[in-house]
């Protein structure tokens, strides 16, 4: 009797091509059609799994948020901010420059969806919230005497690096953010 493979479940499968077709063509110009064509299933299996194509989209930057948030808490080190913000610079620096890389997906997908209320627009602010929330907890481990503030300046060079990504070499990223973090750092807690 042959082994038996196990399949990735569909709805795995679905968002995998999306991550892919989303990223690199953008959400907006992605249509369910070419999605359930790349996965290799009908309409009504795409359906079945995803209600409307924004439900997909939510389901995608929801995938993304997690990923982003390990990715950061294996980062994190509430006894040492200093290391934490020069991880978090590196892996920015080092994602940034890669082949293939088009920008935040949050920020990407904001810019497709503006309208506010839209469930699309609460997941980006909600991960926003949460990433500045990330940022305000290591300026106050810190010692910093407005970690809010510091976390917006944070998020605006964090942000700031993501587009700059397609015009600089990983290292020139990853040392020009960190100098800007180290700047603001030593700027808060002086």
């Amino acid at each position: 009797m042959p082994a038996r493979t196990t399949a990735t479940p569909t709805r795995q499968r679905i968002l995998d091509a999306t991550n892919q077709l989303f990223y690199a063509q953008g959400i907006r110009a992605t249509s369910a059609d070419r999605i359930i064509e790349e996965v290799g299933i009908t309409k009504v299996t795409f359906y079945r799994h995803f209600r409307s194509k924004n439900d997909l989209v939510v389901a995608y930057l929801q995938a993304q948020a997690q990923q982003e948030s390990s990715w950061f808490s294996c980062l994190r080190d509430p006894k040492d901010p200093a290391r934490s913000l020069d991880a978090i610079a590196a892996g920015i620096g080092a994602a940034s420059c890669s082949p293939g890389f088009r920008g935040c997906a949050f920020i990407n997908a904001a810019a497709e969806y503006s309208e506010a209320g839209d469930p699309v627009r609460e997941v980006i602010d909600a991960h926003r919230a949460w990433m500045l929330g990330e940022f305000a907890s290591i300026a106050s481990d810190a010692g910093a005497q407005e970690p809010q503030a510091v976390a917006r300046q944070f998020m605006m060079l964090r942000d700031g690096a993501m587009v700059n990504g397609y015009l600089g070499e990983p290292q020139e990223l990853t040392g020009a953010l960190k100098r800007g973090f180290d700047a603001v750092l030593a700027a808060a807690i002086a």
